[in-house]
């Protein structure tokens, strides 16, 4: 026997706890009901489709100043009287059911006072489906051709969901349809069941975009209530004993492994179309207990919840067969709850059991207050406090979606007759309330790793091999007889013909040869096409991930501008909820005065206890930040003067082989043109070295030639009116000082080129090292260009100029010999920049024509 694989339940794993996550307000809603008669006063106005004004009717008492006060309240949306079902159901509803075939959780519940139309607006009336039937509608419009047979996901004991193969779910619905029929306990309504073609048209039908084809689905609906705080299943079947009847019994909640709260025992049914859905509905409808009171012929005594529990798995590589891997299954659901209305004795005037459900009702209306107002308080003012989930059924049911699983939207129905002034005021406040309360946004499911379209391909391939094996075309089966050799004539006349045989064998072996080469080339063929549909399908699904990674960037984008807009609407609703609350507190200043002197003195204590610690936190924080942006300051300047100096090192070095490379190379082209080879340069001393005490520099030795320069220090060559060529290498350094080499007639270049040296008759190279003190210095290597034998150009170095800059408060690093020397070296160090000429030395830099 196959073993089950388990699927996931409605809650991924690593959801649980999501305080880094992005979170999203509760969406809050309003929908305005008709008044019930002309002559009836009015106590709400829509101002805009999101705000309303509430107006205080004439019989209610004035303020001090003797006027009404008006107050107005804002929703993510306001919906007025002519607001139809299908456009409340566009805005609110059909995102959720796009969202549950995405993998994401969604909670939908109507709020409001008795009469508000709760419950017409979740389930309509014929000819005006509510959100119910329009959800399921959509839903089996958009997965229907992708729903799994019966029975191949069967729901668990524990909120889970077992995977079964062909066999078991072929066993299963042949035992399912060989059960016969339990009678049902008759209902005591004489009320026909609607039907659901007559609560919605078929030109109001829709589908959901973006359905994943490469999957197959199947929906389980539970339907349950809860009346005086137990639980109560509306689809479990009991069978009728007119004797002894059999009452109902109720369910407990449990947890799951995954800490999902599920109730135990609980009835889901699998259905597979619309209608086996609605039916399943209104069957559990005729159950749920309606009354009649004061205010409402027909008033729900019980909160109900449908539930749709939507399972996914993916199909295998071949596209025809449910992968039975239990990581790869999804499970989403939507709750759709339909909360009975808050009322007041004194006007219903209930009384037993009448009295007694209203008050469990107003009971658990107020824990779901407390709870949103604990989660308020803990995201705004960040406490941990308890939430009490567990004081009512309700929100001990859907504590998880407020914990984070799944994004949750409140309907407020409002009856603007001015009977109702009161308990509107109440329900306004609490939807404003509401609003301010975040729920962690539901992430987006994992993407499965094989090529998209598999279902479609194995549609393909399977309406393929149907043609082929009908098709019968002997017309192709004739050409390919007739391009084989022809047979010779195979009558054997003479026993002793040894001519035939062989000559038939010889024609058949040429047959089969043809035969084997035409099937290589077949197999040739089709290996080179499925290794072509392989990479198409590849490429498809890179694209399609890059698509798809693409939308969600654009998605999160939108969020990001959406929860903006959200935080201004919320911070708008904070202020006028401080408003709100400064009235109230000027209202009762004179029976807390005393209290209130009190209270603000020792306010104002701690406020300058406070105000003092904050000035000497502040004063430190300035200190601090003074001394590590000073710090800061002096380590960047150091580290850079460092990287800087061991940069021009590192050049020079390269300068110097390079240098030393280029004479090699042209000593080596003089010797091979049939030219003297240059007298070897003498090494200098090292005595002068340690006479003078210098650092030798990491420049190049210089070659001597046979010209003499005038070694006297002169004025600048650059001063002349001669064209140079002005060579200033990339990698040098911008010093920003006063005094810069400024040659006219110049052409500045980053590399010489034999173009450039053939329109000038000067060069200069600008060369950065690094100084003895640690600073740069600049020095302008001079020359003067020739054309060479070969038609190129040379240079004759003759003169080098060197610009320092130093700083006077650095100590210097000189070594002092002498006095004399002591004195010269505090006198160059404390003058301007100045430019030095050396000894004039020739070196022949050769370029090419």
């Amino acid at each position: 026997m196959y073993r089950f694989g388990k699927g996931k339940t409605p809650r991924r794993h690593g959801l649980k706890k999501t305080y880094h996550a992005e979170k999203d307000p509760v969406g809050v809603y309003c929908r305005i009901r008709p008044l019930g008669g002309e002559n009836e006063e009015c106590c709400i106005e829509m101002i805009s489709n999101t705000t309303i004004q509430l107006h205080a009717p004439d019989g209610l008492k004035a303020n001090r100043n003797g006027e009404y006060k008006e107050t107005q309240y804002s929703f993510k949306k306001v919906f007025g009287i002519n607001t139809t079902q299908r456009e409340l159901f566009e805005d609110v509803a059909k995102p959720l059911v796009e969202d549950l075939i995405q993998c994401k959780n969604g909670l939908l519940f109507t709020y409001g006072v008795t009469g508000s139309g709760k419950t017409f607006t979740m389930t309509g009336s014929p000819g005006e489906g509510g959100l119910l039937p329009r959800s399921l509608d959509i839903l089996f419009n958009s997965i229907g051709p992708f729903q799994a047979k019966r029975f191949v996901f069967k729901p668990d004991d524990k909120n889970g969901i077992d995977i079964q193969n062909d066999v078991d779910a072929l066993l299963e619905r042949q035992k399912r349809d060989s059960q016969p029929c339990v009678p049902k306990t008759p209902s005591s309504r004489q009320k026909a069941d609607p039907e659901f073609a007559d609560m919605i048209s078929p030109e109001e039908a829709c589908k959901a975009d973006n359905v994943d084809e490469d999957c197959c689905y199947s929906i389980f609906v539970s339907y349950i209530e809860i009346y005086n705080n137990y639980i109560y299943d509306l689809l479990e079947d009991i069978p009728f004993d007119p004797i002894r009847p059999k009452t109902p019994q109720s369910k407990i909640l449990r947890e799951d492994q995954n800490h999902n709260m599920y109730i135990a025992g609980c009835t889901e049914v699998e259905v597979k179309s619309t209608e086996e859905a609605f039916e399943v509905f209104w069957r559990g409808q005729k159950k749920r207990r309606i009354a009649h009171t004061q205010l409402n012929r027909e008033s729900s005594r019980s909160h109900s919840v449908f539930t749709l529990k939507l399972v996914q798995a993916p199909l295998d590589a071949d596209g025809d067969h449910i992968m039975q891997d239990k990581n790869q299954v999804n499970v989403s659901q939507l709750c759709l709850v339909d909360l009975a209305g808050s009322e007041r004795n004194s006007r219903t005037r209930a009384e037993g059991s009448r009295l007694r459900e209203a008050g469990n009702i107003n009971q658990s209306l107020m824990t779901l207050r407390t709870c949103m107002e604990v989660l308020r308080e803990n995201q705004m003012c960040g406490t941990n406090k308890m939430v009490p989930y567990r004081d009512s059924k309700v929100t001990h049911l859907f504590k998880n979606y407020f914990d984070g699983e799944g994004k949750v939207k409140m309907i407020v129905c409002v009856n603007p007759k001015a009977d109702d002034y009161e308990e509107t005021m109440l329900v306004m406040r609490f939807a404003e309330m509401t609003q301010e309360v975040e729920v962690a946004r539901p992430v987006d499911r994992p993407i499965c790793g094989l090529a998209a379209g598999r279902r479609q391909r194995n549609q393909v391939f399977r309406d393929d091999q149907a043609g082929r094996s009908n098709a019968d075309d002997p017309v192709l089966l004739n050409q390919f007889i007739e391009s084989l050799p022809p047979l010779p004539p195979c009558d054997l006349i003479d026993p002793s013909d040894d001519q035939t045989l062989p000559r038939l064998i010889e024609v058949l072996k040429r047959r089969h040869h043809i035969h084997q080469l035409k099937t290589e080339q077949l197999n040739k063929t089709a290996y080179t096409l499925r290794s072509m549909l392989q990479q198409f399908d590849s490429q498809c699904g890179a694209k399609e991930n890059f698509i798809h990674d693409q939308q969600s960037k654009l998605g999160e984008k939108d969020k990001v501008i959406f929860s903006q807009k959200m935080e201004l609407e919320r911070m708008e609703k904070k202020s006028k909820t401080l408003e709100y609350k400064i009235d109230i507190l000027q209202r009762t200043t004179d029976m807390y005065e005393h209290d209130k002197r009190s209270l603000e003195q020792e306010l104002e204590t701690r406020a300058q206890k406070l105000h003092r610690e904050q000035s000497e936190r502040r004063r430190m924080e300035q200190q601090m930040q003074g001394m590590v942006t000073d710090t800061k300051f002096k380590w960047e300047k150091e580290c850079k003067r460092r990287v800087n100096a061991k940069q021009l090192e590192m050049q020079n070095k390269l300068w110097v082989q390079d240098e030393k490379l280029k004479q090699l190379q042209a000593i080596v082209a003089e010797s091979s043109s049939g030219s003297e080879p240059p007298e070897k340069p003498q090494r200098p001393s090292r005595d002068r070295d340690r006479n003078h005490g210098q650092k030798r520099s990491s420049s190049p030795s210089p070659q001597p030639v046979t010209r003499e320069i005038n070694p006297v220090h002169r004025r600048s060559h650059s001063a002349g009116g001669e064209k140079w060529v002005d060579h200033k290498p990339p990698s040098n350094v911008d010093l920003d000082t006063v005094m810069q080499p400024i040659i006219p007639n110049a052409i500045q270049v980053s590399t010489p080129s034999g173009k450039a040296l053939s329109k000038c008759h000067k060069y200069v190279l600008r060369h950065q090292e690094l100084a003895s003190d640690g600073e740069i210095a600049t020095k302008l290597i001079k020359g003067n260009v020739f054309k060479t034998r070969g038609g190129g150009q040379a240079v004759e170095f003759t003169d080098v100029e060197t610009l320092r800059q130093e700083c006077p408060t650095r100590p210097s690093r000189k070594r002092r010999s002498d006095s004399s020397e002591t004195q010269d070296e505090e006198d160059q160090e404390n003058r301007a920049p100045v430019a030095s000429t050396s000894r004039a030395f020739v070196h022949q830099k050769r370029r090419k024509p």
